[in-house]
């Protein structure tokens, strides 16, 4: 098995081949084993495991998740990485490679197709410039037991906020809705070539399977959510006024009233649990 982390060995082959790193397509690649190694090894990724991976790039977590997993499934957008996946994985029986963009799947369909009776799981390097549209396609194809990605630090701290803190977003609460995240450990720009200019971190997001709040329209709660952080310095009552016209002020005060809220309150204070009263309000009042 080539040694896909040791930078005298990979920059001849990638050499070899006239392959040169793609700032657009966000391309850091790992030089440090150990970071491959642990991810697979955290996500537990074992024989009874059917692993997505999304963006392989030279291989050195498909190495990882092949030498664990009953099946990988890898899907590349980059076809000028096809000679050196050969190359690097392709002795691996139980690893498939599809050459597309992971955006135009229907993830929930190539799941049930790869890994069947295997237990669902993604992993993967996500590049920066992508990582929330690939996390929104993957928590809401609602088919993974665990979705465990490298991301840039900060991204990963949002992920895993707490209400009434700086890095509680829309986005905290669309993540932390489907699935409970945990950071699992940090990873220094020196384990990269080329080097990101930040810190990445380890995620793990463990899939609820079923969810533990009432929620009446989920498409009503996720907008009572974008509209409580769309004017995160105003109040809430400012926040749904503006994305519930059809309530208006007076409206969006009764239903923070019926709620037990404080008419002062921020969006940014409000709990999951809190997020789904105010929204089965509204739809409540919006439905009559």
């Amino acid at each position: 098995m080539i040694d896909v982390c040791n930078i005298q060995v990979m920059k001849p082959l990638l050499a070899e081949h006239g392959f040169h790193f793609s700032k657009a397509k966000g391309q850091n690649f790992l030089i440090a084993r150990w970071v491959p190694e642990r991810i697979a090894e955290d996500a537990g990724v074992n024989s009874t495991a059917g692993v997505l991976e999304i963006g392989p790039g030279i291989g050195p977590l498909t190495q990882q998740l092949c030498l664990r997993a009953g099946k990988v499934c890898a899907v590349e957008l980059d076809t000028r990485l096809k000679p050196i996946l050969d190359l690097t994985v392709g002795e691996f029986s139980n690893l498939e490679i599809l050459w597309d963009d992971v955006l135009k799947q229907d993830v929930a369909a190539l799941v049930k197709e790869k890994f069947a009776g295997l237990r669902p799981m993604a992993c993967a390097n996500l590049p920066y410039y992508i990582t929330s549209p690939i996390l929104t396609a993957l928590l809401e194809a609602k088919c993974f037991e665990s979705v465990t990605v490298m991301v840039q630090k900060e991204v990963a701290q949002r992920i895993a906020a707490k209400p009434g803190t700086a890095d509680y977003s829309a986005f905290t609460v669309f993540c932390q809705y489907y699935a409970e995240p945990e950071i699992l450990f940090d990873v220094p720009a020196g384990c990269f070539l080329p080097q990101p200019k930040v810190t990445s971190a380890v995620i793990t997001l463990r899939v609820r399977k079923a969810l533990p709040w009432q929620i009446d329209d989920e498409e009503i709660f996720f907008r009572t959510v974008r509209s409580s952080f769309a004017m995160r310095r105003k109040t809430l009552q400012n926040g749904l006024a503006a994305g519930f016209p059809a309530l208006g002020k007076d409206g969006t005060g009764e239903v923070i009233a019926a709620c037990g809220l404080s008419a002062a309150v921020r969006g940014e204070r409000l709990d999951i649990p809190a997020f789904a009263a105010v929204a089965n309000e509204i739809a409540r009042r919006l439905k009559k």
